[in-house]
């Protein structure tokens, strides 16, 4: 087995070389169910997702709250934190595995990511600020056995294919249901 990066490079390539004969198979769905806890806690819930038409089970559990100062217990990240954690491993995951396929080894690698959000769009008090982000800041710090030229080569690529960097930079068509249980 050749690892780099802790990534079994010609399992990898196995894999994708599997999805790219198969295209109408490449489908990955995953869900998550979350319940509200009270006040401002919510307990979400990984159980399985599915990879080229096979579920596969998980079992996990992912507790968010605000911090006392918006209301909250502060027992767990807020939803900000987990949005911008779920968006740092994604590229974590991507600069691994593009360092891996071109031969270069991580030594360190870190992301910092930071956001504003006007409360004024949150809180309903000005129908014309945006509620979310107009821009997210992240700093990738990389030590690696890579030239310059191969870093910037990963860091583009990371960005081209990241799921969560596409997610941020891109908008999703949201297709919200309301299930009214009386």
């Amino acid at each position: 087995m050749s690892a780099t990066n802790g990534i079994d490079v010609a399992a990898f390539k196995q894999f994708s070389d599997a999805v790219d004969k198969t295209p109408d198979n490449a489908g990955a769905r995953f869900f998550v169910s979350t319940e509200w806890k009270g006040q401002t806690r919510t307990v979400a819930t990984v159980k399985s997702y599915d990879l080229r038409g096979e579920t596969h089970e998980r079992d996990f559990t992912i507790e968010a709250d605000e911090p006392n100062e918006l209301l909250g217990t502060n027992t767990a990240p807020n939803p900000q934190e987990l949005l911008m954690a779920a968006l740092n491993a994604c590229l974590a995951v991507g600069y691994s595995v593009v360092a891996a396929k071109m031969g270069v080894t991580l030594r360190s690698l870190k992301i910092d990511t930071s956001g504003e959000l006007d409360l004024r769009g949150f809180l309903g008090l000005d129908q014309s600020v945006n509620p979310g982000y107009d821009e997210v800041r992240y700093t990738v710090t990389v030590d690696a056995d890579g030239t310059d030229e191969q870093l910037e080569q990963i860091h583009q690529a990371v960005m081209a294919i990241s799921p969560n960097y596409a997610n941020f930079a891109k908008p999703i068509r949201m297709i919200p249901t309301l299930d009214i249980v009386r």
